[in-house]
C-alpha cells in the first residue's frame, strides 16, 4: 500500500514515529518510483534532524532485502565482519584483513562490502585491485565459501534499491539512514556479525537492532573516535554476552600510533598493507589491530566460548602459519 508522503511528513515534522512496516513500505515504494526526488529528500532530512528509531530501520531494512537478490549459501554459521565508515580516520582495510585471518583459522565467513566513501580504500577497492571479480552467481559463491571458507558480497549487485537514492544522497551534504544499513543489509543474512561504530550512540542502536533480529552480535567502538579496534586507546565492546571497556595492554597488546593505522594517499598503498599483514610483514601494531579484530569475531562465532585470550592466540596462529595469506590467495584463484 503506498503511503501518502504528505501526511508521512506531517508526521515526523510533529516527532511522531513510525512503524516498521511502514518504512518497508515507503522503501518499497521508492524503488516502484512512487515518490519524487523532493519527498524523498524531505524525508531523509526529517528522520536525520529528528532521529530514526529502531523500528524505522529495521523497516528499510526489510525493504532492501525483499527488493534485493538473496544468498543462500551452503552453511548454517558464517560471520561478517563490517564497519559502519564515516569515521573519516582514513584506515588500511583492517575489517577485511580480519575476514580472511578469520578464515584462516578455520571459520566461515561472508563479507559484505562496497567502494570507499569517505576513505583511500574500501572492501570493494582492496579486491578489485587483487583482481578479485565480483559476481552475485550463487554457485560460484558457494564455491568460494566451501572451498575457502570466505566468500565477498559486492553490495551494489545485491541491494538494487540503493540505486534509486544514490543521487540524492550524494547531493545532500549529510549522513542520512541510509548510511546505517550498509552494515543490516548483507544480502546472506549471517547469523553472526562484528560490527564497528564511530560513537556510542550508534553502539546503542545496533545494539538493539541486532537484539531484535535475533543473531549473534560483537559491537565496538575505540572511544577516540575509530569504527574499529584501533588500540590507538580504550575500546568499548558490547555483545550478547556482556559490555566492558578493555585497553590494549588487557589483551597483551601494545599501544598503536594513529599514523600506523593510515592507508595512505592510494589504493595501491591501502592494499599493500593489506598484502602485509597477510604476509606476517607488517609494522606490529598494523598485524596487531588486525589480531585483535579478528579475535572478537571468533569469539562472536564461538558464542562467547572462548575468552579473548584464546581467540587471539587462534588469530595469531592463523598469520604466523600461513593460512590466512593461503586462504586469501586460494579465494583470488576461485575469485578472479
Amino acid at each position: 500500500m503506498k503511503l501518502n508522503m504528505k501526511e508521512t511528513l506531517d508526521r515526523i515534522l510533529n516527532h511522531e514515529e513510525l512503524t516498521r512496516n511502514e518504512t518497508k513500505g515507503i522503501l518499497i515504494g521508492i524503488t516502484r518510483s512512487e515518490y519524487t526526488a523532493e519527498q524523498i529528500t524531505a524525508l531523509l532530512t526529517g528522520l536525520q534532524m529528528r532521529g530514526i528509531t529502531v523500528d524505522e530501520l529495521l523497516g528499510f531494512r526489510d525493504g532492501i532485502l525483499e527488493t534485493g537478490i538473496p544468498v543462500p549459501l551452503d552453511c548454517d554459521r558464517y560471520i561478517d565482519v563490517v564497519g559502519t565508515g564515516g569515521d573519516r580516520k582514513n584506515t588500511f582495510n583492517i575489517s577485511t584483513t580480519a575476514c580472511f585471518v578469520i578464515a584462516g583459522a578455520g571459520y566461515k565467513v561472508a563479507k559484505h562490502g562496497n567502494y570507499a566513501a569517505t576513505s583511500t580504500s574500501g572492501a570493494s577497492n582492496v579486491m578489485a585491485r587483487h583482481g578479485i571479480r565480483f559476481t552475485d552467481d550463487i554457485a560460484k559463491l558457494n564455491r568460494s565459501l566451501n572451498e575457502c571458507g570466505i566468500v565477498y558480497l559486492h553490495a551494489q549487485l545485491f541491494a538494487r534499491a540503493m540505486k534509486f537514492v544514490g543521487p540524492i544522497r550524494k547531493a545532500l551534504s549529510f549522513p542520512t539512514c541510509f548510511n546505517l544499513l550498509g552494515p543490516i543489509v548483507n544480502p546472506a543474512k549471517p547469523q553472526c556479525q562484528l560490527l564497528g561504530v564511530a560513537n556510542l550512540d550508534q553502539m546503542r542502536l545496533y545494539n538493539n537492532v541486532y537484539r531484535r533480529i535475533g543473531i549473534d552480535f560483537g559491537i565496538v567502538n575505540s572511544l577516540d573516535g575509530y569504527d574499529e579496534i584501533s588500540l590507538t586507546g580504550d575500546f568499548k565492546v558490547t555483545t550478547n554476552n556482556y559490555e566492558r571497556v578493555f585497553a590494549p595492554e588487557d589483551l597483551g597488546l601494545g599501544h598503536a600510533k594513529p599514523e600506523e593505522l593510515q592507508a595512505g594517499a592510494t589504493e595501491e598503498e591501502a592494499a599493500e598493507i593489506f598484502d602485509r599483514v597477510l604476509r606476517n610483514e607488517a609494522l606490529p601494531a598494523q598485524k596487531e589491530i588486525v589480531l585483535a579484530n579478528a579475535a572478537f569475531g571468533i569469539q562472536v562465532l564461538e558464542r562467547g566460548g572462548k575468552d579473548i585470550e584464546e581467540c587471539i592466540a587462534i588469530a595469531r596462529e592463523s598469520i604466523d602459519s600461513g593460512r590466512a595469506l593461503q586462504t586469501f590467495r586460494k579465494f583470488a584463484e576461485l575469485n578472479s
